[in-house]
């Protein structure tokens, strides 16, 4: 038997045993000794007899009310609240922002059916929503990846992955976000995001020192380089997972987008990286850029570096510098479609998020949970507002 089975075994064998019916060290007493018991004894002895309770007064025919005006309903009258204003019609969007100026509804549709759960692998549970934000040095982060509506209905765990991070503090401190999309309804492919985030930000972490000098130099032939054959490995690392499990690697795979955030205020440099679906979107001056070319171009080549394969994704390289005003958008393919489709989402964002302040953790968590008909993949994201 294998080991598994003996744990299984040996468990069952535990839960039989505490639950035997002849076992005599639990049940109720013979006879009744509960604190109320006590107490009622206690109390009979030092007051004595209790005088018999006096017989209710009878009671008195209530005055007959007149009855209600002709039109008017019966009843008490309703409590009185002060008539709330109306609200006025949104002001039109920013000057280039796309789509008309009226509000989207709200992601109405809650958590129905929970993943199922297996008693031996509790790392393959995770919660319907993550949210996550912190300062980073003169910027605002706002993270989230929320469960879509598609795996909510049928009870399927979220398939994008999102990790945040810190290392180091002050001036030499660097803050990572990670997220990785699973492909839909794929087997294991929710392990495969989370593992491909923590490999990486495993490798940054290590790096820690080496990225952040690069990044306040602008050194951008060494970020490329290096964060191009990290990203490679990290894939390779997932395809050689996929072979250990007897998966197709199509199966097991993930796309990986980061995001390197350094903790000085004096450096306003962002840089993104990655592979697959996703989106990297720049909100400026009102107005939404997409930062990521339709078609592969000179910074999105799938290439080998070394001995690693190229991936099967083109790896995607940014490296700018940020305006105070700005708002870098960094997401999953679920919300990069329809942010790119739909004209409508694209405005309704860019009127929220070109106020004065960041939006809060559950504002943000609205804004990208706002309703696109047709579309009801995972949500996952990271905003930053510069100051």
């Amino acid at each position: 038997m294998s080991q598994q089975g003996d744990r299984r075994g040996h468990e069952d064998e535990w839960w039989g045993e505490l639950y035997r019916r002849d076992t005599d060290d639990v049940g109720p007493a013979p006879a009744a000794d509960s604190v109320d018991d006590r107490f009622d004894s206690a109390s009979r002895t030092v007051a004595g007899p209790r005088p018999p309770a006096p017989a209710p007064a009878p009671a008195s025919s209530p005055t007959p009310a007149s009855p209600p005006a002709p039109g008017a309903p019966w009843g008490p009258p309703a409590p009185h609240h002060p008539t709330r204003p109306p609200r006025p019609d949104p002001a039109p969007g920013p000057a280039g922002s796309p789509g008309p100026a009226g509000p989207l509804p709200a992601d109405a549709f809650e958590p129905g059916v929970l993943p199922c759960a297996d008693a031996y692998e509790w790392a393959d549970l995770g919660p319907d929503t993550v949210l996550d934000g912190a300062r980073c040095g003169a910027a605002t982060l706002r993270a989230v990846s929320s469960r879509g509506e598609s795996a909510r209905r049928r009870g399927e765990p979220r398939q994008d992955a999102l990790l945040t991070a810190r290392f180091g503090a002050g001036p030499a401190g660097l803050v990572l976000v990670a997220l990785a999309g699973g492909a839909p309804g794929a087997v294991g492919t929710h392990r495969a995001a989370r593992e491909v985030c923590e490999w990486i930000a495993g490798a940054v972490g290590r790096s820690q020192a080496r990225l952040v000098d690069d990044i306040r130099t602008g050194n951008r032939g060494a970020l490329k380089s290096g964060l191009h054959r990290l990203t490679d490995r990290a894939l390779g690392r997932l395809r050689a997972r996929a072979a250990e499990l007897g998966l197709d690697p199509a199966e097991y795979a993930a796309s990986p987008r980061c995001l390197l955030l350094p903790t000085d205020p004096a450096c306003r440099t962002r840089v993104v990286f990655g592979a697959g679906d996703g989106g990297l979107f720049r909100l400026r001056g009102g107005a939404w850029q997409d930062l990521e070319p339709a078609v592969p171009g000179p910074e999105a080549e799938a290439e080998a570096v070394g001995d690693v394969p190229a991936p099967a994704a083109p790896f995607r390289f940014r490296a700018s510098v940020a305006r105070p005003g700005d708002v870098l958008l960094m997401c999953g393919g679920g919300l990069a479609e329809p942010l790119r489709a739909r004209p409508s989402l694209a405005g309704h964002l860019a009127r929220r998020w070109t106020e004065a302040e960041p939006p809060g953790l559950a504002a943000f968590l609205a804004d990208t949970r706002t309703r696109v008909e047709g579309y009801a993949d995972d949500r996952t994201a990271a905003a930053v507002w510069e100051a």
